[in-house]
């Protein structure tokens, strides 16, 4: 049987939790679906990462409401993906937050972005009818930015290219917690579609030199000691150098993208098969890879057409050369 379009046959419904890492700092997971932090300050709530639409949104309102009734007054995006930051006009605040990098991403791909991911995600884009458009950062983060928020000092500042090369993370330096973005993932499969992989791994060795006590990982449970911490930052690397040496050996001998992919999924499958949404993100992750390592620096654009060509592309494949 034919494998379904990247996510779209996984439709079930999945449970949230709503964890307390800290006094006023909150990790909102969902069994692999894209996380969001929430920070409470004095007069009001930073969400980081908005959720894929305001209908969404408003269901992450719901949980802030049962423990403050300050409203969000701050959304921070730790990278430009569809799923993450387009349900951020349901918070009813102007001060939407992202690095110059991430802002550059929107004007290049934004469109084409927001038109591809609608497709591979149907449940996660849950009345994506109420979405007015591409968001917008209204304060783009040049370099690192502190500020005070909530008696607490936060750091908003970028440790390298890894997931986009926008990627920007949200440091609590005293209490050790890291909001991560999509660097890190735990029991979930590395999207890799846009990534950086060569500069990867040393940019999840700039999280790890900041010896995180807790850390919210892209998708995945919040992690509660530096150990797991640890774990998941070295799974996360292990996943995408294990990756990328793949796609290395394979363009080295002169194997088609198809045959990489083949290689790849057997040499991965074992090991990673079990990570949440691993055989939709392989395909845009090995294609990513393949052109990496024939020497394309930059991830070229995501498009709705060029997600079937290239899906059905590497399926017939995989049924071909692995008897799948």
């Amino acid at each position: 049987m034919a494998k379904a379009f990247a996510s779209a046959a996984d439709l079930d419904e999945k449970k949230i939790t709503f964890d307390r890492m800290a006094d006023g700092v909150y990790a909102f997971t969902a069994e692999g679906d894209p996380n969001t932090g929430v920070i409470i300050g004095d007069q009001g709530v930073m969400v980081i990462d908005a959720r894929a639409t305001p209908v969404l949104a408003k269901e992450l309102i719901d949980y802030i409401a049962t423990v403050t009734d300050k409203p969000v007054t701050h959304v921070f995006l730790t990278h430009y993906h569809a799923v993450r930051v387009l349900g951020a006009s349901g918070y009813g605040t102007d001060t939407i937050m992202a690095s110059r990098d991430t802002y550059d991403l929107i004007v290049e791909r934004g469109q084409q972005d927001m038109d591809s991911e609608i497709g591979r995600f149907p449940r996660l884009f849950k009345a994506v009818e109420t979405i007015p458009g591409l968001t917008w950062p209204t304060v783009v983060v040049d370099g690192v930015l502190e500020m005070k928020f909530g008696g607490r000092w936060l750091k908003i500042f970028q440790v390298g290219r890894g997931h986009t090369k926008g990627d920007t993370i949200v440091w609590l330096p005293d209490d050790g917690i890291l909001f991560a973005g999509d660097l890190v993932e735990e029991g979930a499969t590395p999207y890799c579609g846009d990534a950086y992989l060569t500069d990867w791994p040393a940019t999840l060795d700039n999280l790890l030199a900041l010896s995180p006590q807790q850390m919210m990982p892209g998708r995945g449970e919040a992690m509660k000691t530096p150990e797991g911490s640890k774990r998941a930052i070295d799974g996360t690397r292990a996943f995408v150098s294990d990756l990328m040496n793949s796609a290395r050996a394979g363009v080295a001998a002169g194997k088609t993208l198809g045959e990489v992919y083949v290689d790849t999924h057997r040499l991965l499958h074992p090991k990673y098969g079990h990570w949440v949404i691993f055989e939709h993100c392989l395909p845009f992750n090995v294609s990513r890879a393949f052109d990496e390592a024939s020497g394309l620096r930059d991830p070229r654009i995501w498009t709705a057409e060029r997600d079937q060509e290239m899906w059905h592309s590497l399926q017939g494949a995989l049924k071909e050369l692995d008897g799948a």
